[in-house]
């Protein structure tokens, strides 16, 4: 899944000379288009996240009226909203990077640096990086599934094959009995057809069991 033409970013800070000149240069990126939601403090990001599921991307500065960036971030955790974050500051402060990283922030940029097309490819990147995570995991859960599927069958087909196998012993202990007997010709033959089905359940069970059932993980033929 690539990042789609259109990317759909809140942003929240309250410095509108920078939001002014954010917003230009993401006008001027080619090749996606960046609709962008414009709020001013966490609540307003808050109940905007909440209502607008279609939101690919959050940037969040540090410097926010109320409750910092930080704090918003973590308030955004716990309410389980899953949306990549981008985490703005003024300056580094690799104490803080280290904190927001604790959330699941996918990059720390310092506003002065994300300058021309350092912002929308940055944006970008982490977009592409997110949505390969996102495969990938899906990938490994449908691979999950069917390694446990496949694992339930073989349990069932070793369950069928042990109690097939119990009372065909038996019946082949009983037929040798038998054959010690003195039979008539008609009875004789009676039995040794007995013998011959017995061998052929017994092939068809040996072949169910040794099926390589790993051949059919995963969608393989």
């Amino acid at each position: 899944m690539e990042t789609p033409n259109e990317i759909s970013l809140l942003f929240v800070d309250d410095d509108t000379s920078y939001m002014a000149v954010a917003q230009h240069v993401l006008s001027k990126y080619q090749g996606k288009k960046f609709n962008v939601i414009w709020k001013q403090d966490g609540q307003s990001a808050i109940a905007e996240l909440e209502k607008n599921p279609a939101i690919d991307m959050l940037l969040i500065d540090y410097y926010l009226p109320e409750a910092n960036g930080l704090d918003v971030t973590r308030a955004i955790r716990e309410k389980h909203i899953d949306v990549p974050i981008i985490f703005l500051t003024a300056n580094r402060d690799f104490r803080l990077a280290i904190e927001v990283m604790k959330y699941g922030v996918e990059d720390y940029v310092v506003k002065d640096e994300a300058v021309d097309s350092v912002l929308p490819r940055t944006i970008v990147n982490i977009l592409e990086r997110v949505y390969l995570k996102k495969r990938i995991a899906r990938q490994q859960k449908s691979e999950l599934i069917a390694r446990k599927r496949t694992d339930a069958i073989k349990e069932l087909v070793v369950t069928v094959c042990h109690e097939f196998n119990n009372p065909l012993a038996a019946i082949k202990i009983s037929s040798d009995i038998l054959m010690r007997q003195q039979l008539s010709r008609e009875e004789k033959k009676l039995v040794e057809d007995l013998d011959t089905s017995i061998a052929q359940v017994e092939k068809e069970i040996t072949k169910l069991r040794d099926i390589n059932f790993e051949k059919f993980e995963f969608g393989q033929e």
